[in-house]
């Protein structure tokens, strides 16, 4: 028996709750990883997992067992890390996970710089707009932007998203007969508004007035989703206003082709995050990378 194959096996089946999620992910067979888990509770002489036809859960023994083999296992591939390639140096693969849109608007830039950096290091990048749970899918940081919710998991700050109101030349002119540009935030309840429904206040949207007050506006519109992809595109083909982050519309705001409203006003920033789980608190490369991050946005936000 491999031990050392054994254990990162356990670890991956005790955080999936899965042996065919786990077969999966390492390209064996499902009675291939079960036989291993069997193996090894034949040497320790304990049952580490509960076996029903519908779920696994660990026994008192394998949470025991789990979290010592875990963190033991973290802090060996580390050092061996840091001994193989030098103390500036790290390697292994690195799961990253974000949202789909500023995944490949802003993400994929400081991915490629942190590889040109670190030529020993391969990255397995998840984009998903949905939520995900980062221990179930082996996730070593994931990036979130918003207010968090408290859980387990570890974060660190590493920059901030500013928001703004936009719209298309295209829909612009075709309200500008009508309803009118809007000057105010009041004025938006006559307009299509394009909702994202990923924040908790989808369709109401805030905006700070020069003088401190704030102003909260319930909009509405035909179109709405949970991708900022699809936000992005129904601002450029004109379907309505976008409430958004900077960085989605910067090349367009920067061109022309996409028009920022209500300058007079401002919309609350939002934090990002680089959240990873506790047992991933002492990895070299976690680290390297959320400093990378926060080093690089920073800058962006100087400018």
């Amino acid at each position: 028996m491999d031990k050392f194959s054994s254990l990162q096996i356990f670890v991956r089946v005790a955080e999936t709750g899965s042996f065919s999620a786990v077969a999966k992910e390492l390209g064996k067979s499902q009675s291939s990883v079960s036989k291993s888990i069997a193996a090894l509770e034949k040497n320790l002489g304990a049952l580490l997992l509960n076996r029903t036809t519908r779920s696994l859960s660990l026994t008192e023994d394998g949470e025991r067992y789990f979290e010592e083999v875990r963190r033991l296992m973290t802090e060996f591939l580390d050092a061996e890390s840091i001994l193989k390639r030098g103390v500036q140096q790290i390697s292994g693969n690195l799961r990253i996970a974000a949202s789909v849109g500023y995944g490949r608007k802003v993400l994929m830039s400081l991915v490629a710089q942190f590889l040109r950096e670190h030529r020993d290091v391969s990255i397995d990048l998840n984009l998903n707009d949905g939520w995900i749970d980062i221990v179930e899918q082996g996730v070593d940081v994931a990036i979130r932007i918003g207010d968090l919710p408290d859980s387990s998991l570890l974060a660190k700050k590493v920059g901030i998203t500013q928001r703004c109101l936009v719209a298309s030349h295209d829909y612009l002119t075709s309200v500008k007969k009508t309803i009118g540009i809007p000057r105010t935030p009041a004025d938006l309840v006559n307009h299509q508004c394009v909702v994202y429904t990923g924040l908790q206040r989808r369709n109401i949207w805030e905006f700070n007035a020069r003088d401190g007050t704030t102003e909260g506006v319930r909009v509405s519109g035909n179109f709405q989703s949970n991708s900022s992809i699809a936000i992005y595109e129904a601002g450029l083909k004109g379907m309505g206003i976008c409430y958004s982050p900077t960085w989605l519309f910067e090349e367009e705001i920067k061109s022309g082709e996409i028009k920022v409203l209500l300058g007079d006003w401002s919309m609350r920033p939002l934090p990002i995050h680089a959240v990873y789980p506790p047992q991933r608190k002492h990895s070299a490369k976690v680290k390297a990378f959320v400093e990378h991050l926060s080093r690089h946005l920073a800058l962006n936000e100087a400018h």
